[in-house]
């Protein structure tokens, strides 16, 4: 029998959304899925969209707000499926990016993590940047990791497919995260893997520019917890192989973070300087265009980085 695919959306206040990404999952050209939709608390119409794709298959399932680790965890937990598809409710997929990549783990194994091609979209994904992504390629599980870190790439959460035993193996999201709570998941899911296979033809879709959104937020939870997600998963690919390019890849992303945080985020900004330091420092320049290097070297990055923030 076809192996069965569990598409796991989290929900929280996506109604404007939410029936293009069911749409989008309904439309896969697997045969073998279930869509499970864990609504987080929405206080909108999220709930009452989700019922109208009821007659369709979609199943809702209703938690009090805790989080988009814990919807996450929720969906997996009802999910039956051979393998994970988690799709943010904001969130498109290809029609067959899901069948794509599950020939692939045909062929790749069970031991395997599965990505796709992805593309950034603000309104239609015609509109979508087709620009090639650092991390979109076979890897080994190590050079992943240092690619992130090195590059400050990202692989979002709908480009991947996650067998069930890797998943198992990796074990559940980080309830305690809220900002890059995937980043540190899906680096636990290739860290677990024996290598990262890259789909080119399967592509997601992730949507940015919104208001509100989380992983915009620059609130001191929120920094928290992108420091302590950096802080796990710095320590796990050191634990893995503490070489010199993994320490100064470890150190360039813990200086990066530093220099996003400046102002805010003061204690987490001591122990990301203190661990850069242990790691034998970085020469990473603050990032920015041609002015803000211009003001950094004529009053340091730290004024210049207020004076910016003051525009």
């Amino acid at each position: 029998m076809p192996p069965l695919v569990s598409i796991i959306i989290p929900c929280h206040n996506a109604a404007p959304w939410l029936a293009e990404t069911l749409a989008s999952a309904l439309a896969q050209t697997w045969p073998q899925k279930e869509i499970i939709v864990v609504d987080d608390g929405s206080t909108d119409d999220s709930a009452a969209v989700v019922r109208g794709f009821a007659p369709r298959g979609v199943r809702l399932v209703s938690q009090p707000n805790a989080g988009a680790a814990a919807a996450r965890n929720r969906g997996w937990r009802e999910a039956r499926g051979d393998f994970l598809q988690f799709l943010d409710a904001d969130d498109l997929l290809a029609p067959d990016k899901i069948a794509r990549q599950v020939e692939a783990a045909a062929a790749g194994g069970a031991d395997c993590a599965y990505s796709a091609a992805w593309h950034r979209f603000t309104r239609t994904p015609a509109e979508a940047d087709q620009t090639p992504q650092p991390l979109c390629a076979d890897l080994d599980p190590l050079e992943f990791a240092l690619r992130k870190f090195e590059r400050n790439a990202m692989m979002h959460p709908a480009a991947w497919l996650v067998p069930r035993p890797l998943a198992e193996r990796a074990g559940p999201w980080d309830e305690a995260l809220s900002l890059d709570d995937d980043g540190e998941y899906f680096l636990r899911v290739v860290l677990a893997a024996r290598a990262v296979r890259y789909v080119p033809d399967a592509v997601s879709y992730y949507r940015s520019g919104l208001a509100g959104s989380l992983s915009g937020s620059k609130s001191e939870a929120a920094y928290a917890s992108a420091y302590r997600s950096l802080d796990l998963s710095t320590r796990r690919v050191l634990a893995r192989a503490d070489t010199p390019r993994a320490r100064r890849a470890c150190a360039t992303a813990l200086q990066l973070f530093i220099y996003e945080s400046y102002p805010r985020a003061a204690a987490c900004r001591r122990a990301a300087a203190a661990r850069v330091a242990a790691l034998g420092g970085s020469d990473l320049p603050p990032p920015g265009g041609p002015k803000f290097r211009l003001a950094c070297r004529l009053l340091g990055w730290r004024l210049a980085k207020r004076l910016a923030l003051l525009r």
